[in-house]
């Protein structure tokens, strides 16, 4: 589970760096998303910006710098990303070793993004094409149920936004809530993820739709209405005037004509010309991750006052990212100081490092795709087997009445009968089909696919992956389930190890040998005494729990046995009493994991007890002779 965890902890680092180099464009205004940008040491502004969107243009050539395909490795790294993975690293460190209480701030960030969320909807629903938009998204088309791929990104998305199966958001919110309202506290989540989930998704929808509905000849009118307005106000000269004809040509002929224009003009016009694509663009034409930070840039950028609305939001989303980053990093650090790394405190240190090392290879220029690897096929892969595993250990080891009766315990009421069934005939089925569902993705006769930018042609293009992508895939899954099968062999081993041990002194214990065996007067309360040397330490409550237990119990031996023989009563009693304390202690500790050594009964100090005991008989008989 820690390993899924790193994983899950890389991605999100880069989700932070992400939207730290959106906030840092954020304080320019204009914000430089909604026009073309200039081209590096020229004065000239690239014309394949207007061939796409400008939020679009922003995301592959400004935020990522990104190459044409994943086959170039990390030769270099771009250095505003690396720089802004060493920021977030570094104040994830001070912020987990300085021990800054950081929950309440989190937790308020976490509900501000909900109403910003809300806020940008709102405004989205004014745009050109909203009402076709939502309306298109609520349409349930059959055809698309039938793709695999569409379930096996839904079942990845619900497992990684619950967090499911690291451990981190349900069960550490359950625990700080403490008690016995966990139930309302993980339907809460799961609520407030749905509502997130839906109007993220409702944003994205609208805005794709705005972007299909005002390119192509829609953008040429609009460009050319706008050129028009400038030149009756004197902003443009009438060189700037567009052909009578324009618009009854393609669109991409109003390109030709704009790289026609001088230089001068040329600037001019690209740079007044609005942000949307001269090339006709279809609803969904643009994929990966970079999707929602162009949607939510493009909605943004339509408030009053924009910059300032731009930056809380991109502000907010890395803060959130930050508190779900943190909560990770303890799902990885505290399990490892509580059963392995206990004398080391520098293990946070050595996280913190690796974690940014690793993050190297997400800043490099092909660094989006192979974070795309990671999100579309190894974590949803790794996710979904350790959950099954989970559910089959709860369900059917554990045992899913039993669990439903310890939940009522806690909460005082009943869970819904149908509980158990959910867990047992739902809930692994399902994940075991999406468990095939990846692997028959992944390793199908074609090979599968990542979205790459084409910059001589302006748009996103779909690339295969190469095999030696998918090997790596491979056997980064299998090291990460690796401590599935490891830790039960591990202990397995160990308890072999005890068994064998056990087994090599009993026979000793066997050989001991006691002390010959003379009448003498039993102590009164011998077991009492016993029972107290071997539980010092204990509390007194404990002791007389114990000693009532002794005195009243019905199946133990009585402490005065003078109706017997002293031989009977010295054979006897030396037979019944270990058995009987060994019984007893076993029974008290059945909630610890141990007993000290020191306090366990062996017969040797019944040996040496005995013996002290007839030394004593032996004076106290030659005073009473004297």
């Amino acid at each position: 589970m820690e390993e899924v965890c790193i994983l899950v902890s890389l991605y999100n680092s880069v989700i932070i760096v992400w939207s730290l180099s959106y906030l840092s464009h954020s304080f320019d205004h204009p914000l430089p998303w909604n026009e073309c940008p200039l081209v590096k040491n020229i004065n000239v502004t690239d014309l394949s910006c207007l061939r796409t969107v400008s939020h679009q243009y922003f995301w592959y050539h400004t935020t990522l710098s990104a190459s044409g395909h994943i086959e170039e490795g990390v030769k270099a790294l771009v250095l505003h990303l690396t720089l802004g993975i060493f920021a977030a690293w570094f104040l994830l460190f001070l912020i987990m070793i300085t021990g800054l209480k950081v929950s309440i701030p989190m937790l308020i960030f976490s509900v501000f993004l909900l109403y910003i969320l809300l806020c940008l909807f709102i405004r989205s629903l004014f745009l050109e094409g909203a009402i076709a938009s939502l309306r298109r998204m609520v349409t349930i088309e059959l055809s698309a149920w039938a793709s695999l791929d569409l379930w096996r990104q839904a079942g990845s998305h619900v497992l990684y936004s619950l967090g499911l199966g690291m451990g981190t958001i349900i069960n550490l919110s359950s625990c700080k809530t403490g008690g016995s309202n966990y139930a309302q506290v993980a339907s809460l989540m799961a609520l407030v993820n749905l509502v997130t989930s839906l109007l993220a998704t409702s944003i994205i929808f609208i805005v794709l739709g705005f972007w299909a509905a005002t390119s192509g000849h829609a953008c040429v009118e609009k460009g050319v209405s706008k050129l028009m307005k400038l030149i009756d106000d004197g902003v443009l000269p009438q060189d700037a005037k567009p052909p009578e004809n324009i618009l009854l040509q393609p669109p991409l002929d109003y390109l030709d004509w704009i790289s026609n224009l001088p230089r001068h003009l040329q600037d001019q016009v690209i740079r007044f010309s609005p942000s949307c694509s001269i090339k006709a663009q279809k609803e969904k034409f643009m994929e990966g991750p970079g999707l929602a930070f162009a949607a939510f840039s493009q909605v943004v950028s339509l408030f009053p006052a924009s910059s300032l609305w731009a930056i809380l939001f991109f502000l907010t989303l890395a803060v959130t990212e930050l508190s779900t980053l943190i909560r990770i990093l303890e799902g990885i650090v505290v399990p490892f100081q509580n059963s392995i790394f206990r004398n080391y405190p520098q293990l946070l240190s050595v996280v913190c490092l690796g974690g940014f090392l690793g993050s190297f290879v997400f800043t490099s220029r092909p660094g989006s795709y192979i974070m795309s690897l990671f999100d579309d096929r190894l974590v949803p892969l790794t996710l979904i087997t350790i959950v099954a595993f989970q559910n089959v250990a709860l369900a059917w080891i554990y045992g899913a009445k039993r669990f439903r009766e310890e939940i009522s315990s806690e909460l005082g009421h009943f869970l819904w009968s149908f509980f158990t069934f959910l867990l047992c005939y739902m809930t692994l089925p399902g994940l075991l089909a999406l468990l095939i569902i990846c692997l028959i993705q992944l390793y199908q006769r074609v090979p599968p696919y990542y979205i790459a930018w084409n910059s001589s042609v302006t748009q996103e293009v779909k690339q295969p992956y190469p095999q030696n992508t998918l090997g790596w895939v491979t056997f980064l899954s299998i090291l990460t389930l690796l401590p599935i099968p490891v830790h039960p062999l591990y202990q397995w081993w160990h308890l072999q190890d005890h068994i064998a041990s056990e087994r090599f002194e009993k026979p000793l214990s066997k050989k001991m040998p006691l002390a010959p065996i003379k009448h003498f007067a039993w102590p009164k309360h011998r077991l009492v005494k016993s029972n107290f040397k071997m539980q010092e330490g204990n509390s007194e409550s404990s002791l007389k729990a114990f000693s009532l237990t002794l005195d009243k119990g019905p199946d133990v031996v009585p402490l005065r046995q003078s109706n017997l023989p002293s031989s009977v009563t010295s054979q006897d009693s030396s037979w019944l009493s270990l058995p009987r304390i060994s019984s007893l202690t076993s029974m008290l500790s059945i909630r610890s994991a141990s007993l000290v050594p020191s306090r366990q009964v062996s017969p040797i100090s019944t040996e040496i007890d005995n013996s002290d005991k007839h030394g004593e008989t032996k004076e106290n008989h030659k005073k009473s002779v004297q």
